[in-house]
């Protein structure tokens, strides 16, 4: 099991890739299509203290009335934009070197891998599939947070038992949120859909302390180890996490914690470097400049 932001790619560039993904689809390629109060949301100086579960909310608001093809293709859009806090990195170029190396080292050695991740499942198939490890992840393997999908024309339909699906029918986000994949909800989630505990886990953060502890429970029929990464490399990344402390904490409740800083022999690909500046903040004025205001997209 291995968490995505922060585990396998980057969290530091200015913020989770969904995050940027979501403020680039409301105020530079979209803005026509989400309302105002979106937009708002979606200014980085907002957007930057919103709850985990608030701002999920606000993504499936933005991007109802597309199809699951059409989230998967803008997710893969956006990954080909350059970001302005490393130099010569796409937002599909934001994995951790390392971490690529050891999916596919446990792959190779009869592991199944999972990606288990707070994002969007339609998103994180996306990255996963433009990645290095796109041959030991497939999508059938990825869990992650959950927005409403229905059939086109039957949106507004309380129970999917009403309706069939048939040939050439479209499956759209419909602006509803169903669950949040953090915390509890990821020791749920592996256990509703894959029915046993996993060998190893890897994570970086407090939300995934459930999904380790999940791995390492002594009802566990095989031997389980967890890995915790931490982001205290502020020469090559931009990490702030001390070392001392999150070590210390991590060992205590049974995780084994790895330092990116002293660990890592490189962080990302040939090329990657940090910029001067972590984020590069743009005037968004002209994107509110609509006449008429926009019906929220729920």
């Amino acid at each position: 099991m291995f968490d995505m932001d922060g585990t396998l790619i980057c969290e530091t560039d200015y913020s989770y890739y969904d995050i940027m993904m979501f403020i680039e689809f409301c105020l530079v390629d979209h803005p026509e299509s989400v309302s105002n109060e979106l937009k708002q949301i979606a200014a980085p100086k907002e957007l930057e203290y919103l709850p985990a579960e608030e701002f999920a909310r606000n993504g499936a608001k933005a991007y109802a009335g597309m199809t699951v093809e059409e989230l998967y293709n803008y997710a893969v859009e956006f990954g080909q934009k350059y970001t302005s806090s490393f130099n010569n990195m796409r937002y599909c170029d934001n994995y951790y070197l390392p971490m690529a190396e050891l999916v596919e080292y446990l792959y190779e050695n009869g592991f199944t891998i999972y990606v288990v991740s707070g994002t969007e499942r339609i998103i994180v198939r996306a990255i996963m599939a433009n990645s290095p490890i796109k041959d030991f992840v497939t999508p059938s393997h990825v869990i992650g947070t959950d927005f409403e999908v229905k059939q086109k024309g039957y949106e507004d339909e309380p129970l999917n038992m009403n309706f069939k699906y048939a040939d050439g029918d479209e499956l759209i986000l419909t602006g509803g949120f169903l669950q949040e994949n953090l915390h509890g909800n990821k020791s749920i989630y592996i256990e509703r859909e894959i029915g046993q505990r996993p060998v190893l886990a890897f994570g970086n953060s407090g939300s995934d302390t459930s999904m380790m502890n999940y791995t390492l429970d002594s009802r566990n029929p095989y031997p389980a180890q967890a890995y915790m990464i931490v982001a205290d490399d502020n020469v090559r990344e931009w990490g702030t996490q001390d070392w001392a402390t999150k070590s210390e904490d991590y060992t205590a409740k049974g995780y084994i914690p790895v330092s990116m800083k002293n660990d890592f022999a490189q962080i990302y690909a040939d090329g990657i470097t940090k910029a001067s500046e972590q984020y590069q903040p743009r005037d968004w004025t002209d994107v509110f400049s609509y006449e008429e205001e926009l019906p929220d997209a729920a």
